[in-house]
C-alpha cells in the first residue's frame, strides 16, 4: 500500500463561510476553533461570517486559512486518517509545519498571524498583483517575464501553469504578450505580489520573528516550498526565504510520489491543489477535505 500525503491549501482558496460546516458537525473542529480564538479572538467568526473583502486582507486570510486547515487535520485524526508526509502551498506550509510537530499548534498560529501582518504591511508599499499564466511552458513564461520591469514567475504549480507576480503598471503589457504567444491568464484572489522580490523586507523581518522560537525536527517528511525537498537543518532560513521565493509545488508533488505517496489529501477550502496534483500525475489519487462530503469520500476510499 502506498503512502498518504497531506497538502495544506494556500491563500486564494478562502471564501466566506469556510469552516462553518466543520465547526457545526465535528467536536474536534469546534475545539480547534475555540483553541485558536483564545489566541486571536474572532478568528472563527471571520471564517464563518466574514465577507469576501475582509477575507482578502492578508492579515486575516492567513490565520483564518490556518484555523480551517488545522480543524480539518483534527477531524481526520479523529477518524484515523494520518499523513506519512506533508507539505503546504505558501501559507499552508505553516499548517504543515504544525502538523509535522516541528512546532505546536499555538506556535504555528502565532507564526502565521505574524506572517500575514508582515506580508500585508510590505504589500501596502507597492502596487502589485498576481495572475496564473496557462498553456505556456515554464521556459516561455520565464522568458516573457524577463522582458518586463519587475514581473516575476513565482509559483510553479503544474505543467502549463505558473503564477506570476508583477507591478500593476507592467501587467497589462505583460498579459498582452502572454496572449500573443498563445497563453491565457487568470487573476488570483490575493492582494499583492507574493513569493517575489517585492516581499524581501517581509522575509527579513520574519527571520527575526522566527529567531524567538525553537523548531523541532518534524516527525515526518516536511517538504519545503523553496527547495521542493524535505526540510533539513536550515528550517528558519527556508521558512523566511519562502515568503520572497517561488513555490515549487510541482517539484514537491513529484518528489512525494517518488517517495511512495499515491494518495494526496488537500486540507482546507477549495480543491485547487487536487486539480494541480492530477495535472502533475493522473495516476495518483487526490481528495479534498473541508466538509462532510469530503470526509465521506476519504473514509470510503482511503481507509
Amino acid at each position: 500500500m502506498g503512502k498518504i500525503a497531506f497538502v495544506f491549501a494556500g491563500q486564494g482558496a478562502q471564501y466566506p463561510g469556510m469552516g462553518l460546516e466543520l465547526n457545526n458537525s465535528f467536536r474536534a473542529a469546534l475545539e480547534m476553533f475555540r483553541r485558536l480564538d483564545e489566541i486571536r479572538p474572532n478568528t472563527s467568526a471571520e471564517c464563518f461570517f466574514g465577507d469576501e473583502l475582509a477575507l482578502l486582507e492578508t492579515k486575516n486570510t492567513q490565520p483564518c486559512m490556518f484555523a480551517v486547515e488545522m480543524a480539518c487535520a483534527a477531524v481526520l485524526a479523529e477518524h484515523g486518517v494520518k499523513a506519512d508526509m506533508v507539505a503546504g502551498f505558501s501559507l499552508g506550509e505553516i499548517a504543515a509545519l504544525a502538523y509535522s510537530g516541528a512546532v505546536d499548534i499555538e506556535t504555528g498560529f502565532k507564526l502565521v498571524c505574524r506572517r500575514g501582518e508582515l506580508m500585508q504591511a510590505v504589500a501596502a508599499k507597492v502596487d502589485t498583483k498576481m495572475v496564473a499564466v496557462l498553456r505556456l511552458s515554464n521556459e516561455d513564461v520565464e522568458r516573457l517575464c524577463a522582458g518586463f520591469n519587475c514581473v516575476y514567475p513565482v509559483n510553479y504549480n503544474c505543467p502549463g501553469q505558473i503564477s506570476v507576480a508583477g507591478l500593476c503598471e507592467s501587467m497589462p503589457d505583460f498579459l498582452k504578450a502572454v496572449r500573443a504567444v498563445g497563453g491565457r491568464s487568470v487573476p488570483l484572489k490575493v492582494n499583492a505580489g507574493f513569493h517575489s522580490p517585492f516581499m524581501a523586507d517581509a522575509a527579513a523581518e520574519y527571520l527575526k520573528e522566527l529567531d524567538a522560537y525553537n523548531l523541532n525536527n518534524p516527525m515526518m517528511p516536511l517538504y519545503s516550498n523553496v527547495t521542493g525537498m524535505p526540510y533539513g537543518e536550515n528550517m528558519k532560513e527556508l521558512l523566511s526565504k519562502q515568503i520572497s521565493s517561488p513555490v515549487l509545488f510541482e517539484k514537491i508533488v513529484r518528489n512525494m510520489i517518488r517517495e511512495g505517496a499515491d494518495t494526496f489529501i488537500e486540507l482546507g477550502p477549495g480543491q485547487t491543489l487536487c486539480g494541480l496534483i492530477q495535472k502533475i500525475d493522473s495516476s495518483v489519487r487526490a481528495f479534498s477535505f473541508s466538509d462532510q462530503a469530503g470526509l465521506n469520500a476519504i473514509l470510503s476510499e482511503v481507509l
